[in-house]
């Protein structure tokens, strides 16, 4: 079938990255569309949508125009998305005129404005294409505001500038690439809905930070302040700059009884200057980095964890006054348990297949599974796994982070858009090697308003197709009950679709290890 693409420029308009994702997601779910992407028409995202094949030669668009990209199967249907994606951005746009001229005060578009009208405000979010981000950040500093960066594709020097400049007047800048932080109980970017509490935490990762606030939320405590920190802060050039000032203010904090520092593989000379500023906090704190095989320091108010799961659960013990012992046996026995539910793999496979939204939990999973599983393969480089040269193609036991930029040019994040992810899952269930594919579901804001229904029909679908026996599917769900996708109904959904579901990462990559280890 001969698939045609089409173009649309929007003159003048500008839109945040999670507003053009989300329309982007919606053109991406209508029949006969192939994919489709909403974006700025900066150089960056026109050579992304290049290397998509979105675009077949260079377009003549400016920055501050939005390009509507659609690869359909027809005419007809390309039109159609067209027409509906240039009327929305245009809706969004009148009626942002209307609410103007009907306020006494106009929407600010300044941040010199947005203070005037909240001479309270001390953070500014940041969400606009890469290459203007660092000089809004800039300009929010001077006028005395922390910043949280959202905005990716920030050079590490413009962060190495920024940071630094704020550390001097005793300002905090959160990212680039932050996708999560609740401030005083205000969720940002992709953050869930978390009680109020005594346990602070500071993360250079953004799906381990959210795994760490929904399990603390489950296990009946709270959270004083989870700050993000962007996923280089702990990079040797960075210095672990924003890390640290997230640990001084916590340690001063008197909400704050417990802190749980997070992070994604970190530079071990960052790690050994943090190590140094913690023994001299008043408070217990909790590190889970992965990659770093840091030894216990054997100080009294230093937690060495092993999985998110195991950090979520010494915090809350702390935060208590007590300590919990016998982590790892207590994690065995629930696994065992596990197992007399996990039904006899159908097929003949032999490999485990983990399609991940969240980067952290990929890390971790390779962090699980070093020693117990041979052929690792990821498209993130971990110790004791193979790199892959071809992400599209699994083999062997292959763990994927499909939040990478690889898999997400021209498209939404896989937590909003499970385009990605369901073509993925499609391909590795035809696969007669996979014998068990693992995967997350991430709630929250910013989300996807309803997961199961993204993912269900896909799953009937496989488990349709009688020539071929489907792989076990075990996945798990990051989010709280006061999440707006309704955790309730999200688990109900995937468990009558035949999907044996942990309570988080850890668990299912255990899980998913002896089930692979007793075929």
């Amino acid at each position: 079938m001969n698939m045609i693409t089409g173009t649309r420029i929007i003159a003048d308009l500008y839109r945040d990255s999670v507003s053009l994702m989300k329309i982007s997601s919606r053109l991406d779910s209508l029949p006969n569309v192939i994919q489709a992407s909403c974006i700025m028409a900066t150089p960056a995202n026109i050579n992304l949508l290049l290397e998509a094949g979105l675009l077949s030669s260079e377009i003549a668009a400016e920055p501050n125009e939005v390009l509507i990209a659609i690869e359909a199967e027809d005419k007809t249907s390309l039109n159609e998305a067209l027409d509906l994606a240039e009327n929305e951005l245009r809706q969004r746009a009148s009626t942002n005129s209307n609410r103007e001229q009907k306020s006494e005060s106009s929407e600010p578009f300044s941040q010199e404005m947005a203070l005037d009208i909240n001479t309270e405000a001390n953070l500014v979010l940041i969400s606009t294409p890469g290459p203007y981000a660092a000089a809004e950040a800039l300009k929010a500093l001077k006028l005395g505001l922390n910043t949280m960066i959202f905005s990716d594709n920030v050079t590490i020097e413009d962060e190495i500038l920024l940071k630094e400049y704020a550390n001097k007047k005793n300002l905090m800048v959160l990212g680039p690439d932050c996708g999560t932080s609740v401030i005083n109980g205000v969720p940002l970017g992709f953050a869930n809905v978390v009680k109020k509490g005594n346990i602070g935490i500071v993360a250079a990762s953004g799906t381990g930070l959210q795994q760490v606030i929904c399990l603390i939320d489950e296990g009946g405590g709270g959270v004083s302040q989870a700050i993000g920190t962007g996923g280089r802060d702990l990079d040797s050039r960075i210095g672990g700059l924003s890390t640290i000032q997230g640990i001084k203010a916590l340690d001063k904090d008197q909400e704050t009884s417990v802190v749980v520092i997070i992070s994604k593989p970190p530079s071990l000379k960052v790690v050994d200057s943090l190590i140094k500023k913690v023994k001299k906090m008043s408070k217990p704190a909790v590190f889970c980095l992965f990659g770093s095989n840091i030894e216990d320091p054997k100080v009294k108010n230093i937690y060495i964890t092993e999985t998110l799961e195991d950090a979520a659960r010494t915090a809350l013990s702390l935060s208590s006054n007590s300590i919990e012992k016998n982590i790892a046996h207590k994690n065995e026995t629930r696994i065992l348990e596990l197992l007399n539910h996990v039904p006899k793999v159908s097929n003949n496979g032999r490999y485990l297949r983990a399609l991940y939204s969240g980067g952290t939990f990929c890390y971790e999973a390779l962090s699980l599974l070093n020693g117990k599983l041979e052929e690792l393969h990821s498209n993130i480089a971990f110790p004791k796994s193979t790199l892959m040269s071809n992400p599209w193609e699994s083999r062997g036991h292959t763990l994927l982070d499909l939040g990478d930029d690889l898999f997400t040019r021209g498209k939404a994040h896989p937590m909003i858009d499970f385009s990605i992810r369901n073509e993925r899952l499609m391909e590795e269930a035809s696969d007669p090697e996979t014998a068990v594919i693992l995967f997350d579901i991430v709630l929250g804001h910013c989300a996807h308003t309803d997961p199961s229904s993204a993912i269900v029909p896909i799953i009937d679908q496989i488990k349709s197709n009688k020539e071929n026996p489907p792989p076990l599917m075990i996945g798990f769900i990051c989010g709280t009950e006061g999440d707006p996708q309704n955790l309730f109904s999200q688990k109900s959904n995937l468990k009558k679709a035949g999907v044996l579901l942990a309570n988080n990462n850890a668990e299912a990559v255990r899980l998913a290890a002896k089930v692979i280890e007793n075929l």
